[in-house]
């Protein structure tokens, strides 16, 4: 059932996802305060609809049932705040101006990159004055004593319009195609798969609370109560240390390593830690057990097989991955997630294929609109009948195939080959999708990609594929959008597409995702000029970007000095990661007792799993012993008390990020 949203749900969710915009890159980059928008179960969003939830229960009940919002309106206004909320940090403007000044700025004598790389870059995607590079550096003199408007107005706008106007068209045309995936995909996911969207759940409960007047016994549970409780005493302990070490802190990160030899079978775990976040302990236990039993069970096999690798003779060295761009990979074994990704991208849309045969056939013209409405599956607005469309599938159709092109000409028109301008933008796309589908169906709400998108491409065609000036354009494409997939915009898309599905007025919903995202992008790249002129981008907590971003021009230069023509080893561990995820899809497909689900395999050497795998055991593990002992009666029972981890977890980390915000120092509740 739909239900009809009223316009101040919008307009909260804009306003207050721009202010989180805003204010994100100076907590985040300035204090180091805990991550506002970070991950994709994002910190502020979820803070503000909390008490936001609370105060129109207030409302309610003082004004005998008055609904300042409705539970659904509140979800959709959070919804609109987590989509924005990522890209004014790593989702985007965390890097963004590295990317567009790190080959003049770092360049000197010794890496040669004023004689290598600079004749190659594009003109008009990096700014003119090496001047106004040197201020975005250092900062404005006296700039620290000046106000917003005045650091503002000594901004040389004439040198940074051109680069952000250029990138901001590359950045919008992106956008425009994710958001016709997604509502291709999207209704795939949503409708015909239901597929289960774990870091939904807890809003979602939440709004169905509060609708049905119940929501006081929603947070009354004692169950939740018992969970809130137990998360908010080890935070008050851990935030007093923080502040004043002399009181004991309750460890959260044991160090489980030094258990296990540095040779050997079980040399993997040398490194091995053991990490205690009672939010994501909660999302584990909301996720399928298939699921959340794989990422931990091939974790774990994957530190299991570097030793028997060794054991077996095969021990390659880390040098023959050659130049890779992967945030994490780091042994040619782990080359196999880029074979495994291909194959589970056609798998998906192996089980999509009728959906997108039929949404061919209507953007071909092929199956016209009045025999579906005679077939009753139109609604009065041309949308299908319980879907999760936000405008007709052959528009998102031609959307996604004319953005697609026009990415294609954008890489031919500023130098790659024409057969590489073709592929690469599919290869960034195809990645971005099998990611979502990790983070929204596996309950993610911290990502990392072990092999970046162009790795696959690079190993079995070479540098040479590409160009001198189509590795500039193919790296830097996506080291912007494609590469850094912690706050990507893509996942909370398909949330929303998830969220939209009982919002009555889709199109109204899906014009306020653009006009929010639109805007979002230029309050990004205000905010973070604005505190690199009155701080300078060296002082700022900025060393990560800084660091990554000048690896990926120093492995470019590389492999335009000395081409590669591919590398044998991760070639032959990508064929083994696709056969043994064929293997995993065809018997996840075929066989209903099948206990392991594919996605784990796509998470077995993702660093984010060093955080997490401990994390999905124990919600795992508590999930199978519900279930098994006390059936779903206990399950719902019990649950609740994981709703309580993640509805504390929370709670104390906007509390402390609003310590952090008065005081400039802050404890962090979550990995940074």
């Amino acid at each position: 059932m739909t239900r009809p949203i009223r316009l101040r749900s919008y307009l909260l969710g804009a306003g207050f996802g721009l202010a989180i915009t805003a204010v994100t890159p100076y907590s985040n980059a300035y204090l180091g305060g805990t991550p506002l928008g970070g991950g994709h179960f994002p910190l502020a969003p979820f803070f503000i609809i909390s008490w936001m939830f609370l105060f129109c229960a207030v409302i309610a009940r003082l004004f005998k049932g008055y609904k300042l919002l409705t539970g659904m309106e509140m979800l959709v206004t959070w919804i609109l705040m987590v989509v924005v909320s990522g890209i004014s940090y790593t989702g985007l403007a965390r890097t963004f101006f590295f990317n567009i000044t790190a080959p003049y700025y770092f360049a000197n004598a010794a890496n040669r990159w004023q004689e290598v790389l600079q004749p190659l870059l594009p003109h008009g995607w990096y700014p003119s004055d090496p001047a106004a590079i040197e201020t975005l550096y250092n900062g404005l003199q006296n700039g620290r004593d000046m106000g917003v408007f005045e650091v503002l107005s000594q901004v040389p706008w004439a040198v940074w319009l051109p680069p952000l106007f250029t990138w901001g068209v590359f950045i919008l045309i992106c956008y425009g195609v994710m958001l016709c995936l997604v509502n291709l995909f999207g209704n795939q996911w949503v409708v015909n798969e239901r597929v289960n969207f774990p870091l939904l759940r807890l809003p979602q409960m939440m709004a169905e609370s509060f609708d049905e007047g119940a929501f006081g016994k929603f947070l009354g549970n004692k169950y939740l109560l018992l969970g809130f409780i137990l998360v908010v005493f080890l935070h008050t302990v851990n935030g007093l240390n923080f502040y004043y070490p002399t009181i004991p802190p309750l460890p959260t990160l044991f160090i489980a390593g030094s258990y296990f030899p540095k040779f050997g079978l079980f040399s993997g775990f040398h490194k091995l830690k053991i990490y205690i976040y009672p939010a994501f302990i909660g999302f584990a236990f909301l996720t399928t057990r298939q699921i959340s039993f794989s990422f931990w069970f091939f974790f774990l096999l994957g530190g299991l097989s570097y030793g028997l690798f060794s054991a077996m003779g095969i021990q390659v060295p880390a040098a023959a991955l050659g130049t890779t761009f992967g945030p994490s990979l780091a042994r040619p074994e782990e080359a196999q997630v880029i074979g495994a990704t291909v194959v589970f991208f056609f798998f998906l849309v192996w089980l999509g294929r009728q959906h997108f045969y039929h949404v061919m056939l209507r953007g071909l013209g092929l199956r016209r609109k009045a025999e579906r409405a005679e077939e009753g599956t139109l609604d009065e607005r041309g949308l299908d009948q319980h879907s999760a469309e936000w405008f007709p599938s052959p528009i998102a159709f031609w959307g996604a195939v004319v953005g697609l092109a026009g990415l294609s000409v954008w890489c031919w028109v500023f130098g790659m080959p024409p057969l590489p301008a073709i592929v690469t933008p599919i290869i960034l796309f195809a990645f971005s999708i099998v990611a979502s589908r990790v983070v929204c169906q596996g309950g993610i709400p911290y990502f990392t990609l072990t092999a970046a998108p162009l790795d696959g491409a690079l190993s079995m065609f070479g540098s040479k594929f590409f160009g001198g000036v189509g590795l500039v354009v193919a790296m830097a494409m996506q080291k912007m959008l494609f590469l850094d997939l912690r706050e990507s915009l893509m996942p909370s898309l398909f949330h929303a597409s998830k969220v939209s599905e009982e919002v009555k007025a889709r199109r109204l919903f899906f014009l306020g995702l653009v006009a929010v995202l639109a805007a979002a992008v230029a309050v990004s790249f205000l905010s973070m000029l604005f505190l690199a002129h009155k701080y300078g981008i060296r002082d700022l907590r900025l060393d990560w970007a800084s660091r990554t971003t000048a690896t990926v021009y120093e492995n470019v230069q590389r492999l335009i000095e000395v081409p590669t023509e591919g590398s044998r080893w991760v070639m032959n561990f990508s064929i083994m990661g696709a056969g043994v995820m064929l293997f995993l899809v065809l018997m996840y497909y075929r066989f209903v007792w099948w206990p392991i689900h594919p996605l784990g395999y796509l998470m077995a050497y993702s660093s984010a799993m060093d955080i997490l795998w401990f994390s999905f055991f124990v919600g795992w593990l508590c999930n199978h012993l519900c279930l098994h002992y006390g059936g779903t009666e206990l399950f719902r029972k019990v649950r609740n008390v994981f709703l309580g981890f993640i509805l504390a977890d929370f709670l104390m980390g906007g509390l402390f990020a609003i310590i952090g915000l008065i005081t400039g120092m802050s404890y962090q509740v979550f990995p940074v």
